[in-house]
C-alpha cells in the first residue's frame, strides 16, 4: 500500500466584471482617459500590473506643453496644482565657444512649458479619479485580449488574491506602453508600422544637485550631445550621448561628471555636482502604428507611438491622445453613433503625432553628433545642423515656427 498523498492544486476561481471601456495602464494616457470618461458618465475600469507606489517611481518626463495644460484645464484636472508649477519660456543651444538662447515664450505669443514631474502629475490624476469613484485595479496583470463582433474580453490576473479576472467591455484602450499586452495582441500585418532605430544611446542621469541653470541646455560638443534639464530646486536631470555598445557599468560617477563638465562648459559658468542616484541607458528610437486601432482595441501613448525625448513630446502626446479618444468615445455613446465613427480618433491624432515626430527628429539631428564612420559625411551633416540652428537667429519665420512647435503642436 502506498501511504503517500498527492497534493491537490486548487484552480483559482474566475471573477467576471462588466464595463463599457476597459483601460489597460494607469499612466498619463490611461488615467486621463479614465477621468474624462468618468466625467461623461461612461463606465470604465482601469487595470495596471503595478502597485501605485511602483507607478509613481516609473515617472520620467516633466515638461507639460501649453496644449496639454489647456486640455487638463478644460476638464478641471489638477487645475490648482498646475497653477503652482514653475514654468520655462526659454532654452539654450550651447556650443563650446558660444550659445544661442531661444526666447520661445515671446516668439510663441506667451506660451510656456510647465515643470510638472510625471510621477507627481500621474499620482494627482490617479487620486482625482479615485476621489470621483473611479474603479482602478492595481497589481492586475493583463494576460489576453479577445475580440468579437459585440465586444471584447480582457483576461487578467489579480496578483494579490491570485484570482483570475475576466473583464467584459465594449472597447479596450491600450494605454499600457510599448511592452504591454495591447500592442502584441494586434495580428502581424493588420496595421502599418513605421520605425527608426538610432546608432547611439543616451545615458540618463538624476542627481541630488541644485540646477546650474534656469532653463534647459542642449549642448553641442565634438564628443557628443549633453543635456541639462531642471527637475526641482534640489534635483537635476542630465543626458549624455554615448555609443550603443556601452553599458551603465562603463560610466562610473567620476566619468559622468567629467564628461558633463567638458560638454557643458561655458565661460563664467559653473556646473554644480552632487550625488548621482539614478543612471540608466535609453535606447533611442521612433515608432508609429497606423491606424491607432484594431477592431475594438484603441491605442494611446507609448503603446501607439514612441518618440525620442528630444523636445519633451512623449508625455504630452500621451495625454493629448487620451483627450481625443475620450471625446470620441463620449460622442459615440451619447449620440448613438455607428461604430465606424470611432475611426475619427486615428484620423484626428495621426497628423499631430507625425508633426511631433518630424519636429523631434529635426531637433534631434540639430544637436547630436552625426552617427557613422564616414568622416566627410559626418562633417557635412554637422554643417547642416549648424546652418539649421543659425536660422534661429537669422530667420524670424523659422524661429517663430520652431518656438510654436517646441512649446506645443497645434
Amino acid at each position: 500500500m502506498n501511504d503517500s498523498t498527492e497534493a491537490v492544486m486548487e484552480i483559482p476561481s474566475t471573477i467576471t466584471l462588466k464595463t463599457s471601456v476597459c483601460i489597460l495602464g494607469s499612466g498619463p494616457a490611461g488615467i486621463v482617459l479614465g477621468n474624462i470618461l468618468q466625467q461623461n458618465g461612461i463606465n470604465c475600469i482601469v487595470i495596471d500590473k503595478y502597485s501605485r507606489q511602483e507607478i509613481y517611481a516609473r515617472g520620467r518626463a516633466g515638461l507639460l506643453e501649453c496644449t496639454t495644460v489647456d486640455l487638463l484645464r478644460k476638464y478641471g484636472l489638477v487645475h490648482t496644482q498646475i497653477d503652482h508649477q514653475p514654468t520655462h519660456d526659454r532654452c539654450e543651444f550651447r556650443y563650446p565657444d558660444y550659445s544661442i538662447v531661444l526666447e520661445y515664450g515671446q516668439l510663441s505669443g506667451g506660451d510656456v512649458h510647465y515643470v510638472y514631474p510625471q510621477s507627481d502629475l500621474n499620482d494627482d490624476l490617479i487620486q482625482q479619479y479615485l476621489d470621483q469613484g473611479g474603479k482602478l485595479l492595481f497589481r492586475h496583470e493583463g494576460q489576453q485580449i479577445l475580440q468579437n463582433e459585440d465586444g471584447v474580453v480582457v483576461d487578467c490576473y489579480d496578483q494579490e488574491s491570485e484570482c483570475l479576472i475576466k473583464i467584459e467591455a465594449d472597447f479596450v484602450a491600450g494605454c499600457d506602453g510599448y511592452h504591454g499586452i495591447a500592442r502584441p495582441s494586434i495580428p502581424e500585418g493588420a496595421i502599418h508600422i513605421y520605425k527608426k532605430q538610432y546608432g547611439y544611446s543616451w545615458l540618463a542621469i538624476l542627481a541630488y544637485a541644485p540646477p546650474s541653470t534656469e532653463h534647459p541646455i542642449y549642448a553641442l560638443h565634438p564628443d557628443g550631445f549633453a543635456g541639462h534639464m531642471l527637475r526641482n530646486s534640489e534635483i537635476s536631470r542630465y543626458y549624455l550621448q554615448i555609443s550603443p555598445d556601452e553599458q551603465v557599468e562603463d560610466w562610473p560617477d567620476e566619468r559622468i561628471w567629467a564628461n558633463l563638465q567638458k560638454r557643458l562648459a561655458k565661460q563664467d559658468w559653473t556646473l554644480t555636482e552632487g550625488q548621482i542616484f539614478e543612471k540608466r541607458l535609453m535606447s533611442l528610437r521612433n515608432y508609429v502604428m497606423e491606424p491607432l486601432h484594431y477592431g475594438r482595441l484603441f491605442m494611446a501613448g507609448d503603446a501607439a507611438h514612441i518618440i525620442t525625448p528630444m523636445g519633451g513630446k512623449g508625455l504630452n502626446l500621451a495625454v493629448q491622445d487620451a483627450g481625443v479618444l475620450a471625446e470620441t468615445l463620449a460622442s459615440y455613446y451619447h449620440n448613438k453613433e455607428d461604430i465606424s465613427y470611432l475611426n475619427r480618433y486615428s484620423e484626428i491624432r495621426l497628423p499631430y503625432i507625425w508633426r511631433a515626430q518630424e519636429f523631434s527628429y529635426t531637433m534631434f539631428n540639430m544637436v547630436h553628433k552625426p552617427e557613422g564612420n564616414d568622416s566627410n559625411d559626418v562633417k557635412f551633416r554637422q554643417k547642416l545642423s549648424q546652418s539649421k540652428l543659425a536660422q534661429l537667429t537669422t530667420s524670424a519665420t523659422f524661429a517663430r515656427d520652431f518656438a510654436r512647435n517646441y512649446v506645443g503642436i497645434i
